[in-house]
């Protein structure tokens, strides 16, 4: 007699140049047209800015938490993170780094605590972004 259930499948890792290749973006365009426009752009998709510097050009982000009640496991808890590096690489270019984390956080009435971080490795979720990013720098960019 066999033993069988329902396995999720690992997620397939993708090496440091696979991320680089989907989460890199450049633009033309200055530094601060492409920050500003990376913080209204997480500002539009949900985001609420924890941080954001123009001079080093970092921006942190989370999402609201959205709280659920799980039979037999208790409190879930989901949020998404997301951060940006915007550095200057050249007269008028830019380069926009982008990564997403899902968050999840689990606790039970026992006491028991459960948390995973996920990076989002969809080409889909960041190709998104980018496009809106280039839509916003070209709203900017044009109207000045």
């Amino acid at each position: 007699m066999g033993l069988t259930g329902c396995v999720t499948q690992p997620i397939q890792q993708k090496s440091a140049l696979e991320l680089q290749a989907i989460q890199v973006k450049e633009f033309s365009t200055n530094h601060k047209v492409a920050f500003t426009s990376v913080l209204s752009v997480f500002q539009d998709l949900g985001y609420v800015v924890n941080s954001a510097s123009l001079e080093t050009g970092l921006i942190t982000a989370k999402s609201p938490t959205i709280q659920e009640f799980v039979p037999f496991v208790g409190q879930r808890m989901t949020d998404e993170k997301a951060n940006a590096f915007v550095e200057q690489i050249g007269t008028n270019r830019t380069k926009i780094r982008l990564s997403f984390v899902k968050s999840q956080q689990t606790s039970s009435g026992y006491g028991m605590r459960g948390e995973r971080d996920t990076p989002i490795q969809d080409p889909g979720a960041y190709q998104d972004a980018f496009t809106k990013i280039q839509q916003s720098i070209f709203v900017r960019s044009n109207t000045n």
